[in-house]
């Protein structure tokens, strides 16, 4: 139902695009006119697609939000998941045996020979 939905909301979209361009404004449309009478007159053509741009501007509307309701009320399953981060942490760096120790080493001179820093 949402791949139609989908699909008609796209033709709805290239439809109205289709009507924008086929109108006359100051620098031409994609058309240069039509039949001297008739539906398809300038005046005739100009007013069918002012209607024609309203009716698919509001259907695009309407569909456009139908389309977001509907796909807000999927379902989490359809939740594109690939690139998540995953939920459990990275293992912390083992921490030091004694850490009351100095991190440098045995700095106090006892039993290795080691000369004492001065503090």
């Amino acid at each position: 139902m949402f791949t139609f939905l989908l699909v008609v909301h796209a033709i709805i979209a290239a439809l109205l695009v289709t009507v924008i361009l086929m109108q006359k404004s100051e620098g031409g449309g994609l058309t240069t006119g039509g039949s001297p009478s008739g539906l398809m007159s300038a005046r005739g053509a100009a007013d069918f697609l002012t209607r024609a741009t309203a009716v698919l501007a509001g259907l695009f509307i309407a569909m456009s939000i139908a389309l977001a309701v509907i796909a807000a009320n999927r379902g989490a399953n359809s939740i594109d998941t690939s690139l998540a981060r995953p939920t459990t942490p990275p293992p912390a760096a083992s921490a030091p045996a004694n850490p009351a120790a100095d991190p440098i080493g045995n700095l106090t001179g006892a039993d290795n020979g080691a000369v004492p820093l001065a503090r």
